[in-house]
Formats: structure tokens, C-alpha cells, sequence
């Protein structure tokens, strides 16, 4: 069961770090108790938030209604065929730590996404990506409550509408539904994903032309975000969040003809995707400072928290 308290600090419960109070505030630890915490007459559907990791909310100011901090953990394998490996993971446990308990069970897929701030739950809901990968491209289902129902589902990939940084969680689905699980298929053979960026650099220098495994492709993401990211446990910041915009090829040409070192990457259907902290740092905005609130000096895809900031 769940405590409800109340006057609850969130300032240790958001990756900014920014001083706020939930007026009602619960730590979910079991799913089974949502149908009763809809119950509540602090439970209002339209008012509620749900929180994972907090790396993606902001409190701009104290929140005057239901605080819900997803806490729920649980990790086990649903189904295992042809090399394919089903793992169920609860939506309270950590991506990071969970990405390195697969690794750990000589399980690849997800390596790319070593790192990465938030929680298994909020993982579909911006469908989160890096290096080439994104979660869409091992999610077999996502477990939600209906809160529009009050019934227990099961999501599809495809039922999910995954594309770049979007879902059917953030269209449609937004305060509908509560993901409570994801189930993800994993290798038990590794097929390198590697040409992404300065990853295939940092691999050549560290293992030569051998092979890495998942585990080391792994450790080499871990390195190279660590080098260009801040810590929120020592700079309060949210991550690399923004979207890189993505184009026509026709609007591309005409802003390559006043920057020709732009970098811009060609997707499927033929546009490109330009790359948000170059477009930030020619705008001269890296390291630029208002009161506690800066951009990061060393990536302009950063906002950080330097000196008690406020909302």
C-alpha cells in the first residue's frame, strides 16, 4: 500500500534540482495500488503528476495538487526463442541500471543507450534515443493503466505510434495513460551499432580494429557522455533534451550555403536531421548565464543549475 503525505520537497525528486513542495505527494511502489489511489479525492486525472526520474520536469513553482513518483522495480525474462530474449522490466527501475543488468546477462540491444537519465517508464514516452538506437527498436509492448478506463493494458509496438522523440504518449495517450512495465527484446548475439558519431574513434583507440563486445561499446558511450555532460548529482542539469530539427533537404541546401560546415545526417524519407547544440553554439548562446541558470560551457544541449537557480 501507498502513504499519501502531504507539503512533500521535490527538490531532490527533478535532475535541476529546483526547490518546490507537492501539496499531496505519494511514492508508488506497487501498480496494483493505482485503481485505489484513482480513488483518492486528491487524485483529480486532469491535475496529477506522475513522475519518473525527473529528468524531463520542471517545477516552476510549488505544485498545488497529487504528486505520483513511479518507484516501482522488478526485473524478469517473459520469453526466450531463437536467440530472441524477452525481459519485462517494472517502469520505476532506472534505464541505466537496467541496461547494465542485460549486459550483465550477456544480453545486447540497448548499449547504445547506456547513460541515458530517467527511468524504464519514461522511456516510451519520448521514444529516448542516442547513437544511432532508439527504444522503439527493442520495445516489444508497454504495460499501462488506463486511467480513462480503469483497466489494466497491453500496448503494441505499433499500437505506440513511436517516431523521432514522439509517441502515442505524448499525443493522444498524454494523461491517459500510466506505463507501468515495458517488455523489450534483447540479443543473445551482438551486432555492433557503432558508426555513430565519435563512438567508432573512441573504440578504434581503445580496442584497435578488434571486435568490442556490447559491454565495451557500452563503457565507451558511458565515457564519452561523462566527458561532454555534467553530473546532476554534482550540477544540477536535465541531460542533452532538446530535438535536433529535422528539415526538408531543399531548406538544408539553403542554410549550407551561408554555414558549409553544418553537420546534418539524411533520414529514410529524404530529409535531415541538423544537430541542435551546433545550431545553439553558432547562435553564440554556450555558456551564456541568467542569475543560477546557465547554458552548459562545454555543450550547449545543456541547461544547468550553477548557483540556485530558479524557475
Amino acid at each position: 500500500m501507498f502513504t499519501l503525505q502531504h507539503n512533500h520537497p521535490l527538490i531532490h525528486r527533478t535532475t535541476f534540482a529546483l526547490p518546490a513542495t507537492a501539496a499531496h505527494y505519494i511514492e508508488l511502489t506497487d501498480s496494483a495500488d493505482l485503481p485505489a489511489l484513482c480513488q483518492l479525492p486528491e487524485y483529480s486525472r486532469q491535475t496529477v503528476c506522475w513522475l519518473g526520474g525527473g529528468s524531463n520536469t520542471l517545477f516552476t513553482r510549488d505544485y498545488p495538487a497529487l504528486v505520483v513518483h513511479i518507484a516501482t522495480r522488478g526485473i524478469r525474462q517473459t520469453h526466450r526463442a531463437d536467440g530472441i530474449v524477452h525481459i519485462e522490466a517494472q517502469a520505476g527501475e532506472m534505464l541505466h541500471d537496467f541496461i547494465q543488468h542485460t549486459l550483465a546477462l550477456g544480453l545486447s540491444g540497448l548499449e547504445n543507450l547506456s547513460l541515458i537519465p530517467g527511468t524504464v517508464g519514461a522511456c516510451p514516452v519520448q521514444n529516448v534515443g542516442a547513437y544511432g538506437v532508439e527504444v522503439k527498436d527493442r520495445i516489444v509492448s508497454v504495460q499501462c493503466f488506463d486511467l480513462e478506463t480503469q483497466n489494466f493494458i497491453t500496448l503494441s509496438n505499433a499500437q505506440c505510434q513511436f517516431g523521432y522523440r514522439e509517441s502515442l504518449f505524448k499525443q493522444q495517450g498524454k494523461r491517459r495513460y500510466v506505463i507501468t512495465a515495458v517488455t523489450f527484446a534483447l540479443d543473445e548475439t551482438f551486432t555492433p551499432r557503432i558508426h555513430y558519431g565519435d563512438l567508432a574513434a573512441t573504440l578504434a583507440a581503445q580496442h584497435g580494429s578488434q571486435a568490442p563486445t556490447a559491454a565495451q561499446v557500452a563503457q565507451a558511450i558511458i565515457q564519452i557522455r561523462r566527458s561532454k555532460l555534467p553530473d546532476p548529482a554534482e550540477l544540477g542539469n536535465a541531460g542533452s533534451f532538446y530535438k535536433n530539427p529535422i528539415v526538408s533537404a531543399e531548406h538544408a541546401a539553403r542554410i549550407q550555403q551561408q554555414h558549409p560546415a553544418m553537420p546534418s545526417y539524411p533520414q529514410a524519407d529524404g530529409s535531415l536531421k541538423l544537430a541542435a547544440g551546433w545550431l545553439i553554439d553558432q547562435c553564440g548562446l554556450k555558456g551564456k548565464q541568467i542569475g543560477g541558470a546557465a547554458v552548459h560551457e562545454h555543450q550547449a544541449l545543456v541547461l544547468v543549475n550553477k548557483n540556485h537557480a530558479s524557475a
